[in-house]
């Protein structure tokens, strides 16, 4: 498909992007930040083609924390996540400690924590709570865990009573296990229906499944995470027959801008891009690039200072 005005070509190309649209930035909720030690093990497992990534994966921005943040800045991207996920007990406290200090040094970055099935995980969530966290993650295909764990239960209970939204990599994209798709996700929103959930990658590539759960739960949202980039549709492509309940569910605020950045082997701007050349129009583009975001995590203004 030619490139359109909407479509930025390049990083630099994004402010022209959001600002075409009228909007005071972009709001971006699957970021990530981490440990400096955790993030080198983790490009390390995406250099090796790990077993849970199973293709050639080249980190594209492969830079320090502040050379990150400045460049998000740049962008426009005024909101954004540090999302951070354990692969075994006894992370997720300390990982917690980490991302919510990170943001408390870094203006725009919604607090952010994580948890893993194991005891004491509703004590350390509770304690993230109280220390402001906005957005919580949880990956089950790293985890290797069931969403519906006992270990679990208060927790998904604390953040149902809550409201604050947990970013759930539930899908079994880009490798399924034991308990990735829809099943075990729908399962876990049938014991906690006011889970305020988003789900990850729109939850590919069960794209129609997880459509239907944003449908029928109120609470339930989709981020757009990789979808539609020429990378990720080698792989699994959206469904062209569902683009029209795409289209709704974004106009009634429950798809909402992912990236996945740092951890991307594109430029940030074809998240954008692809984005863009669905043609679903310009209030689509606005409710999932910014309006949809500060609703939901109350950003009345940028939350950064505006990209040069």
């Amino acid at each position: 498909m030619p490139v359109t005005e909407t479509e930025p070509v390049g990083d630099a190309d994004v402010p022209a992007f959001w600002q075409r649209l009228g909007l005071p930035g972009l709001a971006d909720v699957h970021v990530h930040f981490l440990p400096p030690r955790l993030l080198k093990r983790v490009w390390a497992y995406f250099d090796a083609a790990g077993p849970l990534v199973g293709t050639e994966w080249p980190i594209r921005y492969r830079w320090g924390d502040a050379e990150r943040v400045d460049h998000l800045r740049r962008m426009g991207v005024h909101a954004f996540s540090a999302l951070a996920y354990p692969h075994k007990p006894g992370m997720a406290a300390e990982l917690n400690r980490w991302t919510l200090d990170f943001a408390r040094a870094t203006p725009g970055c919604l607090p952010s924590a994580t948890f893993y099935p194991e005891p004491g995980a509703d004590r350390y969530v509770t304690d993230a709570l109280d220390a402001g966290a906005r957005v919580f993650k949880v990956h089950v295909q790293v985890g290797g865990f069931a969403p519906t764990d006992p270990a679990l239960d208060k927790v998904w209970g604390l953040l149902a009573d809550t409201g604050v939204p947990v970013v759930v990599h539930a899908g079994h994209a880009p490798v399924g296990t034991a308990h990735t798709g829809p099943a075990g996700f729908a399962a876990l929103l049938a014991r906690h229906p006011r889970l305020s959930a988003i789900v990850a990658h729109l939850g590919a590539p069960d794209y129609t499944d997880f459509l239907a759960l944003a449908e029928r739960y109120e609470r339930v949202r989709l981020d757009t995470t990789m979808a539609f980039t020429r990378f990720f549709d080698r792989f699994v492509a959206f469904p062209a027959a569902e683009l029209p309940r795409l289209r709704e569910l974004g106009l009634a605020g429950k798809v909402l801008l992912g990236s996945d950045f740092p951890n991307i082997p594109y430029p940030y701007a074809e998240q954008l891009a692809g984005l863009a050349r669905l043609d679903l129009g310009d209030d689509w583009l606005r409710a999932v690039c910014w309006d949809s975001a500060a609703a939901l995590f109350d950003l009345d203004r940028p939350v950064a200072p505006p990209a040069s």
